[in-house]
């Protein structure tokens, strides 16, 4: 009996140091592992603790265009295609190919031989019934002939003067003229060829200055206006060309629900070619003084947005109020103002109070 509580208390105590063994023994450890945490963690709170590499940009007003993309096309100021207005032979050809004619120059010369002998004999006779209207009028006024014999002679002048007034102008259609200054394209017709108003002579374009047609949005309608600046290119140049808004259409297309608006871009050079296709950037409006930063330099929050900008070599965070946005940049309305440094780089790691080290500064 003696024996069993012998053993009853061995096992107790056995039992008791391993509790008291592993509870002193886990304080220990938990200790020495904080006491070297604390070491090491002060190293590492060190190095985390450094100052931040980073880019500054020092703000500043600049002037920011709400601008949109299009495309149109480009046509010359003026187009025709010559036709003649009678029939007849090509007599002569006073154009080259591809060459500056101006408004008023012969281009081509119709057969018109009859029609100037017409025109003698017409004038021949004119000139007999005038003198005859003339010795009527006289003996009229001393009664010497009825008013009926005066009015026959009278009517046959104007009659003949009708006859000759339209000889002229049926010989004036045999001479095709350049309506308007210009460059004349290929012809399609050689002298002694027959000409007849269905067929083509050429083609005369003014190219100075060119029309830039496009269309716009509807919404956008309000920020048009005559005199708006157009910036455009085309694939034959490396060029950026200008044009000014001068006519928008009034009616808005029912089906695209567009504005037609075309513009005017100066040409001296011919660099612009008629036909072609137009990249287009259209200024709505302008803001002459704003704030712009680039887009990844706002970090959104709940209710509004923040930027950091570097205040005594420390991050600070900033909120700010935004408008339009662009591709690479934001407006800022309110929150900055000239002359802040605002980070543009390491914004991930940025948070308020955390040291700095300012690597570059763009201007």
């Amino acid at each position: 009996m003696k024996i069993r509580y012998i053993v009853y208390i061995a096992i107790a105590l056995i039992v008791g140091y391993l509790i008291y063994n592993k509870l002193h023994g886990s304080k220990d450890k938990n200790g020495q592992a904080q006491s070297g945490g604390g070491a090491g963690g002060g190293k590492d709170g060190k190095k985390k603790g450094g100052p931040i590499p980073v880019t500054v940009q020092i703000v500043k007003d600049t002037v920011m265009n709400n601008d949109i993309e299009l495309t149109g096309t480009v046509d010359p100021n003026e187009r025709v295609n010559l036709v003649s207005q009678t029939a007849g032979n090509i007599t002569n050809i006073y154009f080259s190919e591809g060459s500056h004619v101006t408004k008023g120059q012969v281009l081509v010369k119709v057969y018109d031989q009859d029609l100037q002998a017409s025109l003698k004999q017409t004038q021949y006779q004119l000139t007999l019934a005038k003198e005859n209207e003339y010795r009527n009028r006289i003996l009229l006024e001393k009664e010497a002939v009825s008013r009926q014999e005066y009015d026959t002679s009278l009517s046959s002048y104007n009659s003949l003067k009708a006859q000759a007034d339209l000889v002229k102008a049926q010989i004036a259609r045999t001479v095709i003229r350049a309506p308007f200054s210009g460059t004349i394209g290929l012809r399609s017709v050689s002298p002694g060829g027959y000409l007849s108003p269905t067929t083509p002579i050429a083609t005369l374009v003014n190219t100075d200055p060119m029309k830039v047609t496009f269309s716009v949005p509807e919404k956008y309608r309000p920020l048009i206006k005559v005199g708006s600046k157009v910036n455009f290119t085309i694939a034959s140049s490396r060029k950026t060309f200008s044009a000014t808004v001068y006519v928008i259409d009034p009616a808005i297309d029912p089906v695209s629900r567009t504005l037609t608006v075309r513009a005017r871009a100066a040409n001296p050079n011919n660099e612009i070619s008629a036909g072609g296709f137009a990249k287009i950037n259209l200024i709505l409006e302008q803001t002459p003084r704003t704030i712009l930063v680039p887009t990844q330099c706002v970090v959104p929050d709940l209710k509004s947005s923040k930027v950091f900008i570097a205040r005594n070599d420390t991050a600070v965070a900033v909120p700010v109020k935004t408008d339009t946005r662009t591709d690479v940049a934001i407006e800022i309305t309110d929150g900055l103002k000239p002359g802040d440094s605002l980070i543009i780089s390491g914004i991930i790691q940025m948070r308020p109070k955390v040291p700095l080290k300012i690597t570059k500064v763009v201007h």
